[in-house]
């Protein structure tokens, strides 16, 4: 920015005075330059150890921000766009084998040394719960208030929608990320962010779904952890900037991948799946049209695509 000289004719003491006031808006822009470095400074100088507390950023409180995007992308690690993937989900991962520099796997089902192995083989991990449902087969299914829960997901036994507001549905977050850090992962994938495009039971909106996710970035990034959002396709222009990747489901399918396409505009990849089997789930390969349909889709040329079993077990297919 420059500044106009001071009009002729002008007296000293005027002059100081307008001089002393831009002085002061020069030191106040330089002060809160000066924060905001410090924190992009505190979130990449997270390490991989937390705080162990359960209690970080907003100390459980549930505000979650104001739910917009502050573009902070500070963090340790940040993958490349098209680059090769797996993800298991359905049992502890009992095959390393598949030549994949991510591995997508679930966080409680896991130890440690499963993690330490693959980075150990120079792999990246990514830890997968559910943000926004409640399972009634995890540890820590008993730590949730019957408040949180919303109405049942369709198809899913034993899952119910969470309120996501709720600092008690927050806090429990925070001690997963916290689990995540404990064990070593990468960073996280934080499932079922769109209750909003569900009937919830909860009165979950997108902009619910906004802050929310904008506040697990925070919360995993003063972790050291990367995160990437999981579908929801409505919000991202809301959380791109706070987003590391994007893990989408079936949107050859759907015909949706050119939303998921700002994800490779903005250099970070999209971790896409699609089953093109339905719910059959074999170890045969696909057709040659079904290969085509979910690698072939308008705006996924640079996804990084898995053909999977709808289960998520260990078989892949990869895009020739």
């Amino acid at each position: 920015m420059s500044l106009k000289g001071a009009a002729p004719g002008w007296s000293t003491r005027k002059k100081i005075l307008v001089f002393s006031i831009i002085g002061i808006i020069i030191v106040a822009l330089g002060v809160g330059l000066g924060v905001g470095l410090g924190v992009g400074l505190n979130h990449n100088n997270g390490g991989g150890e937390g705080n162990g507390s359960g209690t970080g950023g907003n100390g459980g409180t549930g505000t979650g921000g104001n739910g917009t995007s502050s573009g902070n992308t500070t963090v340790k690690w940040q993958p490349e766009v098209g680059i090769k993937w797996q993800i298991e989900l359905l049992y502890a991962l009992n095959d390393t084998s598949v030549d994949a520099h991510v591995y997508d796997i679930d966080l409680f089902d896991n130890p440690k040394s499963t993690i330490a192995n693959l980075q150990g083989m120079g792999r990246k991990v990514i830890c997968y719960f559910s943000a926004g449902t409640y399972e009634n087969w995890r540890s820590d299914a008993n730590e949730f208030l019957s408040s949180d829960k919303g109405n049942n997901l369709a198809d899913w036994p034993g899952e119910k929608w969470l309120n996501t507001s709720s600092a008690n549905v927050r806090k429990i977050m925070q001690q997963r990320l916290d689990m995540a850090v404990t064990k070593g992962c990468d960073g996280v994938d934080p499932d079922n962010i769109d209750a909003y495009d569900n009937s919830n039971g909860l009165d979950l909106t997108q902009d619910d779904a906004i802050n929310y996710v904008n506040w697990l970035a925070s919360e995993s990034h003063s972790r050291g952890l990367s995160l990437g959002l999981k579908n929801g396709g409505d919000i991202i222009h809301s959380v791109l900037g706070n987003m590391q990747w994007s893990v989408n489901e079936q949107c050859a399918q759907y015909s949706e991948c050119d939303t998921y396409a700002a994800f490779t505009a903005a250099n970070k990849p999209v971790f896409h799946i699609e089953y093109p089997k339905g719910d059959t789930d074999d170890d045969d390969n696909v057709t040659a049209k079904q290969m085509s349909s979910a690698c072939n889709a308008a705006s996924a040329g640079n996804f990084s695509t898995v053909i999977k079993n709808m289960n998520l077990n260990n078989w892949v297919e990869y895009c020739p």
